[in-house]
């Protein structure tokens, strides 16, 4: 597996608001959410590229197809996704995931904003993706934006 770099971290929130409170008006994060909903993000934190405030409720909808976390899994505080370097690296990191014993939370699919993802559940509880964001990447699809 070749990880290009930290894609994204999202803190996996019940309480949407607080977390707000706390990213937004304590340590003063420029996170939108520019359509209105509970993820506010922004892509303008130095250091990330993507910082999100993710509700638990849209993260069980994201692994699971379900609004409830499945009381037989963790429950999560973080997500992190890794960059792999195209959409094919996607599918060979999901393989290698396999292969070392790993069970993916939801097989290799392009999320409606463009994204491919496989994401799996560490042991300690963090969602752990690999993913290839095109917009991440500049127009060859193997050169990363500086």
């Amino acid at each position: 597996m070749d990880v290009k770099f930290v894609a994204s971290v999202s803190i996996v929130t019940a309480d949407p608001a607080e977390s707000r409170r706390l990213y937004v008006e304590v340590f003063k994060l420029p996170l939108q959410s520019p359509d209105g909903g509970d993820y506010y993000f922004s892509e303008n934190v130095e250091g990330t590229k993507h910082f999100g405030i993710w509700p638990l409720t849209e993260a069980a909808q994201a692994c699971f197809g379900t609004t409830d976390w499945p009381s037989e899994h963790p429950v999560p505080q973080l997500s992190i996704e890794f960059e792999m370097a195209d959409a094919a690296a996607v599918e060979a990191a999901a393989s290698e995931l396999r292969d070392h014993g790993e069970t993916l939370l939801h097989p290799v699919r392009v999320e409606p904003w463009g994204q491919t993802i496989a994401r799996i559940l560490s042991s300690d509880g963090v969602i752990v993706g690999v993913s290839y964001a095109p917009w991440l990447h500049d127009g060859s699809g193997d050169e990363l934006k500086a």
